[in-house]
């Protein structure tokens, strides 16, 4: 065809619903993270993690089971019972391991976008700062959500099920507490890495500071209890005010005597802060002085 036959045609193929035109992002997203077989290796280990409280839970309503591994039903139900430091464990073990793999994918989500003078050709498109937060987020979110709650909550389907007789009715606090505690772990979590992203632009740098966050803030938070006798410097640290707000939500007892309701505040500074960074950074211009 000669080139002045040539004429601009308009997109003819299906259109992405507004509403959720944000998940585009994920999809490209999750494509270059999984292309490292180190990490995609890792995110497997995280999924196997649940098979394991499974098998434990099946073993304590399986007496064959435990007669073939030589294990007493007495002895397993006192070594392990299944209540709330069952679930609170399983969240722990799982956040811990999301908080790894978030450190080393989070700094990657929207760096190179900034560094490569992107965002314009985003939001020269039908495409907002709000979607493009909430889809980076969605990046992040859905993942760590597939690995932590979400398991957990299918965790606690087994238990019932298993129990019979009422037993998910009387103990449904396990499930809202694995259900809250699991949002609010990947809300502060996803937001802090995106803002560290956001400023960021090299990424070991990125990965250590995040991990540095949590450290470093759990490390004054210590000597300020040696020193002073007082919990407050652990308003620093979002580890430890995620592990006294999921203690609290789970029932279990904690050393550390930061009120409940100061754990929750710092939190929600945590992600105010966070997506205060995001909204300086996330534009469709640059102003170079």
């Amino acid at each position: 065809m000669a080139v002045v036959d040539r004429a601009w045609h308009g997109y003819k193929g299906e259109l992405t619903p507004e509403r959720w035109r944000f998940l585009v992002l994920p999809r490209f997203a999750w494509g270059d993270l999984f292309r490292s077989r180190i990490l995609t290796a890792y995110y497997g280990l995280c999924c196997l993690v649940p098979l394991v409280f499974a098998v434990l839970i099946y073993l304590r309503y399986n007496l064959g089971a435990l007669a073939f591994l030589g294990i007493q039903a007495e002895n397993l139900e006192r070594s392990l019972p299944i209540d709330g430091r069952f679930f609170a464990l399983f969240l722990a073990v799982q956040t811990g391991m999301g908080f790894v793999f978030s450190a080393f994918i989070g700094p990657a989500l929207v760096a190179p976008d900034l560094a490569h003078n992107a965002l314009p050709l985003y939001f020269g498109r039908p495409f907002s700062r709000s979607e493009y937060v909430i889809g980076k987020f969605s990046s992040l979110a859905i993942l760590l959500s597939a690995i932590t709650w979400v398991p957990g909550l299918l965790l606690f389907g087994l238990q019932s099920f298993m129990a019979g007789a009422g037993w998910g009715i009387a103990n449904l606090r396990f499930a809202g507490a694995m259900l809250a505690g699991g949002l609010l772990w990947v809300l502060v979590t996803s937001l802090l890495a995106l803002a560290i992203s956001a400023w960021i632009r090299w990424r070991p740098v990125a990965t250590a500071l995040l991990f540095g966050i949590s450290a470093v803030g759990a490390g004054i938070g210590a000597a300020v209890w040696g020193i002073f006798r007082t919990s407050w410097g652990f308003l620093l640290s979002p580890g430890m005010l995620l592990r006294i707000v999921g203690a609290d939500l789970f029932g279990v007892p904690l050393p550390e005597r930061l009120p409940v309701w100061a754990a929750w505040m710092g939190l929600l500074g945590f992600a105010t802060i966070s997506l205060i960074l995001l909204s300086r950074r996330v534009r469709a211009t640059e102003v170079v002085r």
